[in-house]
């Protein structure tokens, strides 16, 4: 169950990113990949700063939001480059 729920959390985190960075995504499986990914850069930076977000699942989305916002502003820079 453990593992769906990081799709779910994924899926929501990467979409939002797309969405607040002004454009229109990846497609679906970029989009949960760089969610997921968002959630372990978020975790370490969260961590790193000494916050510690609860609320489960939406606790999860936040950390996994804003760590997908800085990795899909890495890719669009290096997609530029």
């Amino acid at each position: 169950m453990g593992f769906l729920v990081w799709i779910i959390v994924g899926l929501v985190a990467g979409w939002l990113a797309g969405q607040v960075m002004k454009g229109g995504g990846y497609g679906v499986i970029v989009d949960i990949i760089l969610g997921i990914l968002g959630g372990i850069v978020g975790g370490w930076i969260f961590g790193l700063l000494g916050i510690w977000p609860g609320g489960g699942m939406i606790g999860s989305i936040i950390v996994a939001f804003v760590g997908a916002v800085i990795l899909v502003g890495i890719t669009r820079l290096l997609k530029r480059a």
